[in-house]
């Protein structure tokens, strides 16, 4: 490992902010030894909560992570907070509309916000998310907030991420159809519904509830459904206190965290296979080549493939 990547891991375990920032960036940018900074940050990690917040666009999870992030704050515990923001089409970059919304908390000194693009990536989240909620582990988060950009059925991903997902709602959406739509009824440990001020806060949370007593999942009737109004902090402090102490878990958190385990084995085999293939096609022409013969059908995709990763593997 280069010596810049072990200093900034060094200022970053003895409680350097900016450290910590400038860590986050390179990862994130695949800088040249990233790899070898995530295998040295590792042993560090596995101690904060990390919690998901998902849910329709216009569903106020800004203003709910903002109140939720604040009461976590007061209660000694410090704080990240991961908002994925959909990526600028000219930049790449993100947007920052939540950093915008969040004004409070990225003034708390037990708060560390960190806005970041999907790059095109579905799931809500980007690809390095999972590499960032280490680094702040291991900088000694208590809690990771992760709030996606609400992208609807490929939402699910979030849960790969988090050792608790909270889907947000808001009455008059018709969340609760869309909740079956998108799979988000497998996915969530308690249901939020937000702006419970608006007409039909009520029934939207009776709909849910109802779709829970149907659900096959037999812990799928224990999930609370909670309402909220985070712009006043109505109901908030509940939330927060069934979100720090795990309560309505589908699973046990080593069962949960061995899962994440093993669908990351599966993304980074998955990730390495296809830049050893990219690279040895680059320097080699063969896709190029192959395209041409798939053309002219001498050659189908299925069989190419197949060739390339017996090859590999």
């Amino acid at each position: 490992m280069k010596m810049d990547w072990k200093q900034l891991i060094e200022e970053m375990q003895n409680g350097s902010v900016r450290a910590l920032a400038r860590l986050i960036t390179r990862v994130e940018n695949r800088d040249s030894g990233w790899i070898e900074a995530m295998q040295r940050i590792y042993p560090y990690t596995g101690r904060a909560r990390i919690i998901g917040i998902t849910g329709s666009p216009g569903a106020g999870k800004s203003t709910l992570t903002d109140r939720l992030a604040r009461i976590m704050a007061d209660e000694s515990r410090r704080v990240g907070i991961i908002a994925v923001d959909p990526s600028s089409p000219f930049s790449g970059g993100a947007l920052l509309g939540d950093r915008l919304r969040m004004n409070q908390v990225t003034a708390s000194n037990d708060i560390f916000f960190r806005s970041m693009a999907t790059r095109g990536a579905l799931g809500g989240l980007c690809v390095a998310a999972r590499d960032v909620v280490k680094i702040m582990d291991a900088f000694g988060m208590d809690t990771i907030l992760i709030e996606t950009v609400g992208v609807g059925q490929d939402e699910v991903d979030v849960v790969k991420t988090a050792d608790m997902v909270s889907v947000v709602c808001v009455p008059g959406m018709g969340d609760g159809v869309q909740a079956i739509k998108a799979g988000i009824m497998e996915i969530a440990d308690i249901f939020i519904i937000n702006k419970a001020d608006h007409e039909g806060s009520d029934q939207a949370a009776a709909d849910i509830r109802a779709m829970l007593e149907l659900a096959a999942d037999e812990h799928a009737k224990e999930i609370p459904v909670e309402k909220t109004v985070a712009t006043t902090g109505e109901g908030i402090p509940k939330v927060a206190d069934i979100l720090m102490n795990g309560r309505g878990l589908r699973d046990t958190e080593t069962d949960r965290r061995e899962k994440k385990i093993r669908d990351e084995i599966s993304g980074l085999l998955e990730k390495e296979v296809a830049r050893r293939l990219e690279r040895r096609h680059a320097e080699s022409h063969e896709i190029e080549n192959a395209v041409r013969k798939i053309l002219a059908r001498e050659l189908d995709p299925y069989t190419f493939v197949k060739q390339m990763l017996d090859r590999l593997l």
